[in-house]
């Protein structure tokens, strides 16, 4: 499975990608970071990400795309700069045909490092291990992304995954960890104020 991993952020987008065989071995594909200066109007950032993204996925031609899903009320502003990253680049999957799977922050650090609070140098420890990298990817924008694709390839196709995007059905919502149900339940909170 070749997926492409995104950790969206306006300033630094990280983008990974990476084949994962079906003994869960993986090897590193690309790795990669969009950048875009805070200074810049909104529309020519979230452009730059719309056009590296584009460039990615018709270079290496993932399966899917695992995008870091954020749940956070503390910083609206940041929280509203990876939506808007990561709004164009499930656009641009879409347009491709090509399956999106959000992940939380959480799901991401247990599946690569077995610990849900693991920090940003364990996680980047990690992936550089489990790629059988000589250097660690830098800087931790990039290591998130291939976390992230390295979680998907090994989580997100696992039968009950509640990660795709959509509505999670009443069997799968039993195997939910604590930070989806959070999710889901602020989801549906949303929808009811509508």
């Amino acid at each position: 499975m070749r997926v492409l991993g995104v950790d969206p952020g306006l300033t630094r987008c990280g983008i990974g990608v990476v084949d994962v065989a079906a003994d869960r071995r993986a090897t590193l594909v690309a790795v990669g970071v969009v950048g875009t200066k805070a200074d810049e109007p909104l529309d020519v950032r979230l452009l730059a990400i719309a056009r590296a993204i584009d460039e990615w996925l018709d270079r290496h031609e993932p399966e899917v795309v695992a995008v870091e899903r954020v749940f956070s009320q503390l910083n609206v502003s940041t929280v509203m700069g990876v939506a808007q990253a990561s709004g164009v680049v499930i656009a641009a999957a879409a347009r491709r045909g090509i399956p999106v799977a959000l992940h939380t922050p959480s799901e991401v650090k247990a599946a690569v490092t077995g610990s849900g609070r693991a920090d940003k140098e364990a996680v980047t420890r990690m992936v550089t291990k489990i790629l059988r990298l000589e250097t660690a990817p830098r800087p931790a924008d990039a290591a998130d992304a291939l976390a992230l694709a390295l979680a998907h390839a090994w989580r997100g196709s696992a039968p009950g995954s509640p990660s795709a995007v959509g509505r999670t059905t009443a069997m799968q919502a039993t195997a939910l960890t604590a930070a989806q149900r959070l999710w889901q339940e602020a989801e549906a909170k949303a929808r009811r104020g509508r």
